[in-house]
């Protein structure tokens, strides 16, 4: 199971919404569906569960077996932003798959790739990493048709896999999938994945660019370094609380409204990372009374009535749960050190 702050970036999103649009649906239905909130579609990222249940709402509303699928297959040129650039300008797909393993965390963190190599052909296997849900099928059809689709269309010559195989069961008519990989395709097998000649991954790319896939790569990793030191959304919530602990706790509704999300969807926000609200505003009281009681001279009821607690016996027994000791030990202990 991937780590609380696991996400996945709009641009993949955007391909579920649009695959969805062409069956009928409007976003605001699909969404509607899926319990996420039509705010989140000005976010950069979102939570990976939330796009889990994208993929389910799209599937149960659209009725099509083959919605992964098609998703998958409307993928093109720059549907990935520079990871679709760094692909296109690599020397061949084998070095293009390398990069995008190194990047793929632009694109989302819900999965990796595996390349094994053989003599004649190599696997290139898709490992899923879902979050508290488990993923739809479609989800994991839809990334082996993308592939399959980009592939296509950054290369001069016609891309068809060797054979495909799923981990899970057949979705579809086999003809759906003849339709998109053009080669036979297994059910129910030990891992999902492209089995592709050689001769493929290694043939030169027609828009291979050395100096173009330096400078996309260069912006790709700049990319990755922002993602990586971008506060986390708990760490967003815990530095609001922190500013406005003195007037009381503030409700969840507060705290959603201040993010511009429902409430239903900021709490799924926190719990797709593992916590509650409650969780949060606990942890933000413990390290500010810690800090309060150790470094200051206030008193514990003054400390008490900053954090929020209604009356200082209250504040006394959340501190000894926190620390194992009363305010005043605490204070005497910090002190004498």
């Amino acid at each position: 199971m991937l780590t609380a702050q696991a996400s996945v970036s709009m641009s993949w999103i955007n391909t579920v919404l649009a695959a969805a649009e062409r069956h009928g649906l409007t976003r605001t239905q699909l969404l509607a569906h899926a319990g996420l909130g039509a705010q989140q579609l000005t976010d950069e990222r979102w939570p990976i569960d939330d796009i889990t249940r994208l993929w389910r709402a799209a599937a149960e509303l659209t009725q099509d077996p083959g919605f992964g699928l098609k998703a998958g297959s409307l993928v093109g040129p720059a549907s990935f932003n520079v990871v679709s650039f760094i692909f296109q300008s690599s020397p061949t797909l084998r070095e293009a798959i390398a990069l995008v393993q190194k990047f793929q965390r632009l694109i989302s963190d819900g999965g990796r790739f595996q390349i094994i190599g053989g003599d004649d052909k190599s696997w290139l296997i898709y490992h899923p990493q879902q979050g508290e849900l488990a993923f739809s099928p479609h989800q994991i059809e839809a990334v082996l048709a993308a592939v399959v689709s980009f592939s296509r269309w950054v290369s001069d010559h016609r891309f068809v896999p060797a054979r495909v195989q799923f981990s899970h069961s057949q979705l579809g008519p086999l003809a759906g999938y003849q339709t998109v990989f053009q080669t036979g395709v297994d059910f129910n097998q030990a891992f999902s994945g492209l089995h592709l000649d050689n001769t493929l991954l290694d043939r030169p790319l027609p828009q291979a660019d050395t100096q173009l896939a330096a400078m996309h790569r260069e912006y790709a990793a700049a990319r990755l370094a922002a993602l990586s030191d971008t506060p986390d959304f708990p760490a967003q919530v815990r530095h609001w609380l922190g500013a406005n602990l003195a007037t009381g706790v503030p409700e969840r509704s507060a705290a959603a409204e201040q993010f511009a999300l429902s409430d239903r969807v900021f709490a799924r926000r926190l719990q797709s990372q593992g916590l509650s609200y409650s969780d949060v505003v606990d942890a933000v009281r413990k390290e500010a009374a810690c800090t309060a009681v150790a470094d200051t001279d206030d008193t514990f009821v003054d400390i008490a009535q900053r954090l929020g607690f209604s009356e200082a016996s209250a504040f006394n027994r959340a501190f000894k749960r926190w620390t194992g000791h009363s305010p005043g030990e605490w204070r005497a202990a910090q002190q004498s050190r």
